[in-house]
């Protein structure tokens, strides 16, 4: 099962997808004139002074985004890249985040463009810009994003990657006894009960619906982030006389990892491009068709204005929290230890920071359990948000839908880690496609709607 999940992942993103998601990315930063550039500063104070006019303000719907986005991949994805490509993976995940910030801006420009007013608020996303900007007869492309947008969820990265990386987490902390075996796995008694844990808490929180989701992420978002920065900060002053040393193999290691790392490592160019570049957009999403569906349902009313909040979530959490996981990672030298995933970051921390390895070790944990708790009501109310589209205000499909999303939490903990990011990758490829259809019909009007608001503006 692992084997047959990672050869079709290989099989996706080798090559065709990954040059399609650049080329959108470099086709957008060329068109828009490198907006990520020249309008970071303006996004960046858009995205936290937004006011409150009713609704989910655009700094929520943030929030959410962030939250469906900073999770695992930015502890466990960066170290699995690492650890598969080298430190190089780190520069090509920088430079798909950079090139993806572009993307991103189209995707929460076309959100509020073509989203709809309803009862219980704005509801959009990338199946109303294809249905209402392509066409009606575009309305297949609509309906197969939004049914891999609800798969993604239930089976991708909403549930099982996260979960399960909270259960490794607490059982590699907590010494406890075998609870029982599965498939030739003795699975600890930490294991269960976290998991159980965690879907009881999310079972709180979503049956709360999509306000309830908001107030949470804006909550929970700056308080795990600062948190995860601050111990961050502290291993990286402590070994700042290593940092120029490990941008240089960063960078050499990108394009020759050879040359810089030795054949022994076993690393190769493709290795480092694919982990870079696949584990990218997997924390990031740019591309993926998700945030616009967060955007689609803030109160503001300015499409650029939104794409621009859009595009703060990818620098946020790729090009700052991604770079310093990836620096921990190099300068202390855990990307090359025999470890595996989070341990890999564990590793870090207990090497680098100043106090006794069992609370480094600790405070990991209780970051990665805030990263995955928050991926998963934030991917929930994106999949809710496809399924209304599929299914409409039917409030039977949405519980059963909800109890099938609890139930895959639950199921979590018993798969590997290798199925359950296999997995990931391969629905997230499936959901790029058809959003990336869309972005490159509809790229004419972002680039002139953008650009009559900007000049306009600068003009006053």
């Amino acid at each position: 099962m692992e084997e047959a999940l990672m050869r079709l992942s290989d099989i996706l993103w080798a090559g065709p997808l990954a040059v399609v998601l650049l080329g959108t990315g470099i086709l957008f930063t060329v068109r828009l004139r490198g907006i990520q550039l020249r309008k970071l500063g303006a996004a960046l104070r858009s995205a936290f002074s937004s006011r409150d006019g009713g609704g989910i303000t655009p700094y929520a719907a943030l929030c959410t985004a962030l939250a469906a986005t900073i999770g695992t991949g930015n502890i466990v994805g960066v170290a699995t890249a690492l650890c598969t490509g080298g430190p190089g993976a780190l520069l090509w995940m920088l430079i798909a985040a950079f090139l993806g910030m572009a993307t991103q801006y189209a995707e929460g420009y076309l959100a509020v463009r073509y989203r709809r007013k309803t009862k219980n608020g704005w509801f959009g996303g990338p199946f109303c810009y294809m249905e209402q900007g392509l066409g009606k007869s575009w309305r297949w492309l609509a309906v197969t994003f939004a049914a891999i947008g609800a798969a993604v969820g239930i089976l991708g990265v909403g549930t099982v990657t996260q979960v399960n990386s909270i259960t490794t987490a607490v059982n590699a902390f907590f010494d406890s006894g075998t609870a029982f075996t599965l498939g030739g796995r003795d699975i600890s008694w930490a294991t269960v009960l976290s998991g159980a844990v965690v879907t009881v808490a999310s079972a709180l929180v979503l049956l709360g619906g999509g306000r309830r989701i908001a107030n949470v992420c804006q909550t929970l978002v700056p308080m795990m982030s600062v948190l995860y920065l601050l111990f961050s900060a502290v291993l990286l002053v402590r070994f700042a006389g290593r940092i120029p040393a490990a941008v240089v193999l960063v960078v050499k290691s990108a394009f020759a990892p050879r040359a810089a790392l030795g054949a022994a490592a076993g690393i190769t160019l493709k290795n480092a491009v694919r982990m870079g570049i696949g584990r990218g957009i997997f924390t990031n999403e740019a591309g993926l068709g998700s945030s616009p569906i967060a955007a689609a349902s803030s109160n503001e009313r300015d499409p650029v204005r939104q794409g621009l909040i859009s595009m703060t979530g990818t620098f946020i959490d790729t090009i700052l929290i991604c770079t310093i996981t990836g620096l921990c990672l190099v300068v202390t030298g855990a990307w090359s230890a025999p470890l595996s995933g989070a341990e890999l970051t564990d590793h870090a921390w207990r090497v680098g920071l100043p106090w006794q390895p069992e609370l480094s070790s600790f405070a990991l944990m209780l970051c990665l359990v805030l990263f995955a708790f928050a991926t998963i009501i934030g991917w929930n109310f994106y999949a809710e948000q496809c399924l209304r589209y599929l299914c409409g205000e039917r409030r039977g499909v949405q519980n059963v839908y909800r109890v099938l999303y609890l139930l895959a939490i639950a199921a979590g903990p018993f798969l590997t880690v290798a199925a359950a990011w296999g997995m990931a990758d391969i629905l997230n490829a499936l959901m790029a496609l058809p959003n990336l259809i869309a972005l490159l019909l509809l790229q004419n009007e972002v680039v002139s709607g953008t650009k009559r608001r900007l000049t306009g503006r600068e003009k006053k």
